[in-house]
């Protein structure tokens, strides 16, 4: 455990004990989150559409100004496109509202921020844009000022350059990934069939929770995330696996961490504790082989008692040996 653990970290693999380092090797579906996870985690802005009164600026700004104390991937986005077109904004405080978005009062005006089917949207104008903005494979976040559309901005996250390989290997070693996602069900689609894995999309963080209950108890569930709304679904399932970019809730509630944030890494911890096991099943046999061995030839009188001394010191130096392999070993 302790060589499995050493080569693990220096491979930037965190794991919270041999309890946990066992557990993953055993587990038979793993679940990703897709933004910051899957995806690179750094969208950007592709459309910004005014619907009401206010102009594309105007309805970017408001949006900056709310979004700028949040440090979700989606609202550093569109920060930056803002500060971008050296548009003037002042930060405000804002509240998160789990599974929905964010409000906020910019200006003396009540901003609310999120998907339009989370923030209850009824406007057919407004819908159907973002509907056919969807269907490209962008996230859309519609922007209420005073309860009213005002506007809606568009971004898209493209999949981590190591996701497909990724899964390919965790698919590779008998395990089944699925996605579970809040973010819209086509853009969630798009990137579910680039990487060649199931999809679960618009989903509320009690949702994603349900999910794993239910996986945990059908061999076992690894979940893997890096925000806030994945915490409870981290804690619940049977192993917990954070980004090492991701919230310091996330790594509060996970069991092990991936601190190169590539998706190779997750496939990389299953491969490293069936390989820990595999040398534990092979050090138990060494052991107790040599001591059943000499325990009878001594028994015998065939070995002597110093003969049976000195096989059980060298037991012991084999299966360190043999443990200290992991330092070096591939996975």
């Amino acid at each position: 455990i302790a060589s499995a653990l050493a080569a693990g970290a220096r491979r930037g693999l965190l794991v919270k004990g041999g309890g946990v380092l066992e557990a993953i090797g055993k587990v038979k579906n793993i679940a990703f989150d897709k933004t910051g996870t899957l995806t690179e985690g750094k969208p950007k802005v592709t459309d910004v559409e005014a619907l009401g009164t206010l102009s594309k600026e105007e309805v970017l700004r408001i949006a900056a100004a709310a979004e700028s104390g949040s440090s979700h991937p989606l609202a550093v986005a569109i920060v930056n496109h803002a500060k971008a077109m050296n548009l003037s904004f002042t930060p405000v405080e804002s509240e998160a509202i789990p599974g929905k978005g964010l409000q906020a009062t910019v200006d003396g005006m009540d901003v609310l921020i999120g998907a339009a089917s989370r923030l209850g949207v009824v406007e057919k104008d407004a819908l159907a844009r973002a509907s056919a903005l969807e269907a490209q494979g962008k996230s859309v976040s519609v922007v209420l000022v005073d309860k009213k559309v005002a506007g809606l901005i568009a971004m898209r996250d493209e999949p981590r350059t190591d996701a497909i390989e990724g899964i390919k290997r965790i698919t590779a070693l008998g395990l089944k990934p699925i996605m579970l996602t809040g973010d819209n069900r086509a853009n969630a689609e798009a990137v579910g069939k680039a990487l060649g894995m199931e999809v679960k999309a618009e989903l509320l963080p009690e949702d994603k929770l349900a999910i794993i209950k239910e996986l945990d108890g059908d061999g076992g569930i690894a979940k893997v995330g890096d925000g806030i709304n994945d915490a409870p679904a981290l804690a619940a399932a049977t192993v917990g696996i954070a980004m090492g970019s991701g919230t310091d809730v996330a790594l509060e509630a996970a069991d092990a961490a991936v601190l190169n944030n590539k998706v190779t890494d997750v496939a990389g911890l299953v491969t490293l504790s069936r390989k820990t096991m595999s040398i534990i099943r092979q050090n138990v046999a060494i052991a107790l082989g040599l001591k059943a061995v000499f325990l009878v030839t001594t028994v015998l009188g065939i070995t002597g008692l110093w003969i049976a001394i000195l096989a059980d010191t060298g037991a012991t130096v084999l299966v360190t040996i043999n443990a200290l392999r992991l330092l070096k070993a591939k996975f």
